[in-house]
């Protein structure tokens, strides 16, 4: 005892280390416990949530039979890779010898080993399980391979060259090349092993000066290295078939080089593999290196004379001097396999000797055409729906709106439309929580729709569907839109039945006052009434409000993965979805219409291209249009349409191209999952078109493959290009950049056609630096017609200027009457400029006619948006221009015709009325610029800045005068600056190119 306080004894060091000792040692399994189940969890909730989303779709079977696909895959070739290589380390081990063949390379490297004895069961344990997870992981992520094979179905048509079904190329061959991955993988794993554990128990080493491997090691080794090139002679054989899909210097599939060396070397090469690995496994027995090295040699000598020079040298010495003869056949080949393998064999090449003037009669047979010229451009108007039908800022619209047809009245009408959706993050800052972000903006409401060939007096659409709630000529339908391309990452919505509801449905009534609100009754969403539920979703979404917000009640349902897109990637995840869903009103609903199309890239003989290259144009990627992934294709059909119900989510899937083997081969996949075309009711049939990615496919490949003799293709003398956008630098874009112009859906009548069909259409060029017009296409696109899916090409003759796009781009910046109506909307002071919108191509009275709309939109200040202006048209060498497309067509071609342009109740102007308020302004103007001239000249600035103003006045009075009148270019006051023009009159002209 010491001041009162007693000595504690000491405690002893051995029970201090284990006390301080255990903590850590018990800590860290706790850790590594809590780490491990925390992963599990995670993977469970993601299946688990999975397999939530697929039942409230009724299409749980996917996921079973997805899930069940990739676990059998998992376990049987993880379990195979796992055994083979813990069966080579045991043998190894068992086979050790009792004294190494060389002392170790480093005095404890023998600890290694007994390490590795004293801890054996763990250790091959944990090289069991990564070779479990690395095979299985490997094998699972080849799912889609698997299922092909298994259920493949047969094409009926036998390749000649190997006397094989195409369908054993597209399904059986890449399954094949498969396992022979996981053959080699798992072999030479098994091998490093072996050799990793020879070595560390001196069985092999390669220092001995001596006896390099012991007996028991040559055997393993000798199998092993048997086995691996029994597998290359397995490839050899293998790369027999690969050379119908392999790339040469021309073109896809087995060159006369391919077909007369390069075949036989692989079947020779297979043979001596085979001959080099009984060598191997005849070294069990013999126990000499000798037989397999001179065999190993042999083959490698083999690979680079038979696999290489003798190919080059054939190539160089026999087909080169005669290549044309030579390839002659494989080109013919290839140019059938292609246009089979994209559904090009049906293509139509008509030469069409295209006029460049036409008579009032020949325009008189054309003129049920001229309505389906459309003129809204759907790339441009979509600031102007936003800022004319958007209501409150929350909602939007895409950049890009989309063309549908719709019946009004008792005619069919083009209709640019789109779709009003709810997106949270335009909400103000004050607004912004999550009771608002995920339970009262839920959903957007209503369609807009306007038509595409007519324009308000002010330039605006003519809606045939607007305001909110929605009226208009489109029927009534279910408006409320939970489903789309830009709904909320998640909702929740429903409620018990009477309660009250919180989600918004439109900002005020029919007859105005508050906001109505709704409660979601559709059978879409996934129920999370459930604790059970809200803690997965909670996990899910990484968000605690989900599990304790009081706003989530027994009734409610987690909407997710919304849009159209991402819903039928999941439905159907053998599909290839189109970049752009667009939206229709079906059956009293708003359903989003998807093309899934079925891929390949092992079709025997058929052209490859990169699929994101072939439909990249100045859409691609710009708002709501996604780009294609970048994989290589041979083969793509539009086999299904697909539908998604933009109220509950329901996905339905439809047999558009029921002959596809390829479709059929992923039904016997998933039975039940594709309704047969059949399902499609009349009024869902009506709003099918042409997919526009497999066009922008075929279109890209009909630039080479319209030709079908063998010698013309192989000289290249006919090649054609799809012309670079001439408005893409226009409106923003870089002129560096070559990107290829869209197609446009268009009604048109083709000459061989008796009345206006619903199209899609694109022109080409050269492929040189020229860019007259050789030839335009058009596909009909309409699902109800007997010709649906029809190329149609117009060859223009050699010896016939056509302009193409960008020339006459070039003459509409050029012509001086266009220009002098554009100053007044491009001049600085007007704030505002000319924006040039989709320059359209189609037939007309016996040549081609362009047509393109004119935008004014103002360059600054809230609430701009793209006003129609001018219509711009050329045929031929005359360019004109009118505030209406009849105006402009009544001036190229010297005679009224009569375009359906105009909504009931407008009055067009008469095209040569004179307009004297322009006359009268557009002279103030000259005056004023002659008085602010001779005032510069005597130095008087301050009268020379009031004449200026004074001008600027009287431009601004004729541009205001101009934009309600049909214009006409008049002449520039002499020698007059940039600024003051002269904005046009009142009757549009014609004039001669450039």
């Amino acid at each position: 005892m010491s001041d009162g306080v007693y000595d504690m004894p000491e405690e002893p060091p051995a029970r201090r280390s284990r006390r301080t000792g255990g903590r850590p040692r018990a800590l860290l399994p706790t850790i590594a416990t809590l780490i491990v189940l925390l992963i599990l969890f995670s993977v469970f909730t993601d299946v688990w949530t999975q397999r939530l989303w697929y039942r409230s779709v009724d299409l749980g079977s996917v996921f079973s039979t997805v899930l069940g696909t990739r676990v059998l895959l998992f376990v049987i070739v993880g379990l195979l890779m796992a055994a083979a290589v813990v069966a080579n380390i045991i043998v190894a081990f068992r086979a050790r010898p009792r004294v190494a063949l060389a002392p170790s390379p480093s005095p404890g490297f023998e600890r290694y080993g007994d390490l590795l004895q004293q801890h054996g069961k763990i250790a091959v344990g944990v090289v069991a399980t990564l070779m479990l997870v690395f095979g299985g992981s490997a094998a699972s992520g080849e799912w889609k391979v698997f299922l092909a094979w298994k259920n493949r179905t047969p094409f009926g048509v036998t390749d000649k060259h190997f006397n094989k079904d195409i369908a054993f190329f597209v399904f059986d061959y890449p399954w094949l090349r498969v396992l022979l991955g996981f053959g080699y993988s798992i072999v030479l794993l098994s091998l490093v092993a072996a050799i990793i554990t020879h070595y560390l128990y001196g069985g092999f080493r390669p220092s001995a000066k001596g006896q390099k491997a012991s007996g028991a090691a040559q055997v393993q080794f000798s199998v092993l290295l048997g086995l691996l090139v029994l597998l290359k002679a397995f490839s050899y054989w293998l790369d027999r078939f690969g050379l119908t899909t392999s790339d040469s210097r021309l073109f896809t599939g087995i060159s006369y080089t391919g077909d007369n060396a390069v075949l036989p070397s692989k079947e020779i090469l297979a043979v001596i593999a085979v001959l080099c690995a009984c060598l191997f496994f005849a070294n069990v027995v013999r126990k000499t290196w000798l037989l397999p090295g001179v065999g190993t040699v042999v083959l490698i000598l083999s690979a680079i004379l038979l696999g290489a020079l003798w190919p080059a040298a054939l190539q160089q010495l026999r087909v080169r001097p005669s290549e044309p003869v030579k390839e002659g056949p494989y080109i013919t080949k290839n140019i059938e396999a292609t246009r089979d393998a994209y559904g090009l064999a049906g293509t139509e090449v008509t030469d069409y000797q295209a006029k460049t003037t036409a008579t009032p009669t020949e325009l008189l047979q054309d003129t049920e055409v001229l309505p389906g010229i459309r003129l809204i451009d759907p790339s441009v108007v979509g600031p102007t729906f936003e800022q004319l039908q958007q209501v409150r800022g929350f909602y939007s619209f895409p950049t890009d709106l989309d063309v549908d047809r719709y019946k009004i009245g008792d005619k069919v009408n083009d209709t640019v439309i789109a779709v009003r959706e709810v997106q949270v993050d335009r909400l103000p800052a004050g607004q912004r929580n999550w009771n608002n972000d995920h339970t009262v903006y839920t959903h957007g409401y209503g369609v807009v729709a306007a038509n595409g060939n007519q324009r308000a007096a002010d330039g605006t659409p003519v809606w045939t569907e607007k305001d909110l709630p929605p009226t208009g000529q489109l029927g009534d339908y279910e408006p409320r839109i939970y489903f789309g391309e830009q709904s909320p990452d998640y909702s929740i919505v429903g409620g018990p039945e009477g309660g009250q509801p919180v989600e918004l449905d439109t900002p005020e009534g029919k007859t105005g006052g508050d906001p109505t609100l709704n409660t979601y009754h559709g059978k879409g969403g996934v129920s999370i009434g459930s604790f059970g539920n809200r803690l997965l979703y909670a996990t899910k979404f990484r968000d605690a409000n989900i599990l304790l917000s009081s706003r989530v009640n027994s009734d409610s349902k987690i909407l997710y993965d919304r849009t159209p897109r991402e819903r039928v990637e999941k439905a159907a995840p053998w599909l290839t979805p189109d970049g752009d869903p667009y939206p229709a009103i079906v059956d009293g609903q708003v359903v989003w219409i998807v093309d899934g199309y079925t891929t390949s890239d092992n079709y025997p003989y058929s052209e490859k291209v990169a699929l994101d290259v072939s439909t990249r144009d100045t859409t691609t990627g710009r708002g709501t249009i996604a780009q294609q992934p970048s994989e290589k294709i041979n083969y793509i059909r539009n086999s299904v349409k697909a539908v998604v119900n933009a109220y509950d989510g329901s996905v339905e899937l439809y047999a558009w191209d029921d002959k596809d083997p390829v479709l059929k081969t992923w039904m016997k996949a998933f039975p039940g999952t594709v309704k047969p075309k059949s399902a499609i009711s009349p009024d869902l049939l009506a709003h099918l078109r042409y997919p526009e990615d497999m066009f922008k496919v075929q279109r890209d490949l009909l630039a080479k493959y319209h030709v079908t003799d063998a010698g013309t293709w192989y000289q290249n003398s006919d090649l054609w290009r799809v012309p670079d956008d001439p408005t893409a630098v226009s409106s923003g874009g870089d002129s560096s950049t070559h990107i290829s112009q869209p197609p446009f859906y268009l009604s048109l009548r083709m000459p061989d056609q008796t009345e206006p069909k619903f199209s899609l259409t694109s022109v080409y060029v050269p492929n040189a630096e020229r860019e007259n017009l050789t030839a335009f296409m058009a596909v009909d696109s309409e699902a109800t017609s007997p010709d649906y899916g029809k190329f149609r090409i117009l060859r223009l003759p050699g010896n016939l200027q056509i302009p193409g796009p960008g020339q006459v781009y070039n003459k509409f910046q050029t012509d001086e009457g266009i220009r002098q109506a554009l100053l007044p909307i491009n001049q600085p002071s007007s704030g505002a400029r000319a924006q040039y919108g989709n320059l359209l191509t189609l037939p007309l009275g016996g040549g081609l006619l362009y047509v393109q709309p004119v935008y004014s939109v103002r360059t600054s200040g809230p609430g701009s948006y793209p006003v129609l202006r001018y219509v711009l048209v050329s045929f031929g060498d005359g360019v004109a221009f009118g505030s209406t497309l009849q105006e402009a067509l009544a001036t190229v071609f010297k005679t009224n015709v009569d375009t359906g342009e105009q909504p009931p109740g407008t009055k067009t102007p008469p095209a040569n009325q004179p307009n004297q308020t322009v006359k009268q302004a557009l002279a103030d103007a000259q005056a004023a610029y002659d008085r602010a001239q001779e005032a510069l000249k005597k130095s008087d600035l301050a009268g020379y800045q009031a004449n200026v103003n004074q001008m600027k006045a009287a431009l601004d009075k004729a541009a205001a005068a101009a934009a309600a009148t049909s214009p006409t270019p008049t002449t520039k006051p002499s020698g007059a600056p940039s600024t003051p023009a002269s904005p046009p009159a009142s009757t549009p002209t014609t004039s001669p190119t450039g």
